[in-house]
């Protein structure tokens, strides 16, 4: 074998091993500007993958601070369906914005679940929702904030792929929903897009 054939059959080996990278890139991710989403993934402690419902932005004043993904196990298109499912999902939160501290974070989080709940509602949820504030850091751009809600476990929290203890309830993953699903969401155009509403 000539140098020459050599070169040429490692050339053809390293293309025909590339070639299904990039293809699973294009068909099994979506992709907002430079944010890149798995269409499908699977929580840690079950089996049935999740689809990717729908991504956007959350946009405050001007003024894009995350791209935000919903995960479910079925496609839907309103709140009420999404509720109605009982298995795992994911809220994935991929931030862009320079920094968002702590304080905001905190102030966003208390004012989306009062806004969205009853009185009665707020206060079953009150001190597990300060548990909740507690594990988040000032976050910064590239940060990524996975919210999954595991039935056998709850709503399990992670920052960068390290996970914080478990918060317990059902209520309360349904409450966090409502912060971006609800009657008084965080943002209208990111509900929409979550919903699936922008989809080509």
């Amino acid at each position: 074998m000539t140098t020459k054939t050599l070169i040429y059959r490692i050339k053809t080996s390293y293309i025909l091993l590339l070639f299904p990278v990039l293809f699973s890139a294009s068909v099994d991710a979506r992709q907002l500007d430079d944010v890149v989403l798995p269409d499908n993934v699977t929580l840690d402690g079950t089996s049935e993958p999740l689809q990717l419902n729908g991504m956007g932005y959350r946009t405050k004043f001007v003024f894009n601070l995350y791209v935000g993904g919903l995960y479910t196990e079925t496609k839907v298109d309103s709140r009420d369906a999404v509720q109605a499912l009982k298995g795992p999902k994911r809220v994935l939160m991929h931030m862009v914005y320079d920094e968002i501290s702590h304080k905001k974070m905190a102030d966003a989080w208390r004012e989306g679940f009062e806004e969205n709940s009853s009185d009665e509602q707020f206060s079953k949820l009150e001190s597990r929702l300060s548990t909740f504030i507690s594990y988040f850091p000032d976050l910064k751009e590239g940060d990524i904030v996975l919210l999954d809600y595991i039935p056998a476990t709850g709503t399990v929290v992670s920052f960068n792929g390290e996970a914080k203890a478990a918060i317990e309830g059902v209520d309360f993953y349904s409450a966090l929903l409502d912060v971006w699903l609800g009657e008084e969401p965080a943002d209208d155009d990111l509900k929409e897009a979550m919903l699936g509403a922008t989809e080509d």
